[in-house]
């Protein structure tokens, strides 16, 4: 059993190491395309592979959600998510885009009360709090810098964190690969629009020209690369339980503050070290607070 825990706990590793590298090629493409034109062709592409794979283990029958509107909205949550997120690393330093990133769990945690009637303990007020001591010190020089940009990795946890919401909305209604299907063709088409809408604006940033062929090989690279991820974490769980691999996503930060350093020179300072610290003590204390007691032998 404890063979099994550990080789949970480090697939889970694996899978969110891999998703921070996955961050790190989609900054290399700032200033090549548009953000939102590569956030569109990385889900086009791992649209039509998990297709094919739903296709080829379930059959047609597997297409057909339980729940229409629910799969859209968490197609549009995604999109947002993306969007936000890919646009704040194509301007902001890797670790600290990710560090903010990392205020989701509390969205859920006081989110889940209106939506889905889950009352937060008071921990969750209190960790809450704490939690934006730590984004407003990581938001201090970005924000002087960049401006309302800087907001926008708390945007893409806000959309996330509502995605998050819509998945426990969806449990049991397919399999997993079928709903992570789901959402790679629901948000496709609309990140595809946001993608044309941007372009129209004029806006350099959002132009949408014909891409080199190395970005469309990192796109591809990142729809497999994150596939392959989430499949991992996917065994880590199954493994070793979801509340024990959890504290294992904050691997992402140290992945990213390693990659943003050694290929972007981007070494936040100390006060930004300090929020980001803050951040995961705040998301580390919300999980043990929700982890079920066990048993008294």
């Amino acid at each position: 059993m404890e063979n099994r825990e550990r080789s949970g706990i480090l697939l889970a590793l694996c899978g969110f190491a891999l998703l921070s590298c996955g961050d790190a090629v989609i900054k290399t493409m700032a200033g090549a395309w548009s953000p939102i034109a590569v956030a569109a062709l990385r889900f086009c592409i791992g649209a039509v592979v998990l297709s094919a794979l739903l296709f080829w283990r379930e059959g047609a029958r597997a297409f057909v959600p339980a729940n229409f509107w629910l799969q859209v909205g968490r197609g549009v949550c995604l999109t947002g998510a993306t969007i936000c997120f890919f646009s704040a690393i194509f301007v902001m330093p890797l670790a600290e885009a990710m560090a903010l990133s990392f205020v989701s769990p509390i969205f859920v945690a006081i989110l889940s009360w209106p939506l889905l009637g889950e009352k937060a303990p008071r921990a969750t007020w209190i960790v809450s709090l704490i939690a934006l001591v730590g984004v407003g010190l990581i938001l201090r020089p970005n924000f002087a810098e960049l401006g309302w940009m800087a907001v926008l990795p708390i945007s893409s946890a806000l959309f996330f964190a509502l995605m998050l919401i819509a998945n426990r909305a969806s449990a049991g209604q397919g399999s997993t690969l079928s709903m992570q299907a789901f959402l790679a063709i629901s948000a496709a088409p609309f990140l595809t629009v946001a993608a044309f809408i941007g372009h129209q604006t004029g806006s350099d940033f959002l132009a949408v020209t014909v891409p080199d062929w190395s970005v469309v090989a990192k796109c591809a690279l990142v729809a497999v690369s994150a596939s392959v991820a989430h499949g991992l974490a996917f065994l880590g769980t199954m493994r070793a339980g979801a509340s024990t691999i959890a504290p294992t996503t904050y691997v992402q930060l140290i992945i990213a503050g390693v990659l943003g350093w050694a290929f972007f020179d981007d070494m936040p300072d100390a006060t930004s070290m300090l929020g980001a610290a803050i951040i995961i003590a705040g998301g580390i204390v919300l999980w043990r607070s929700a982890k079920p007691v066990q048993p008294a032998a």
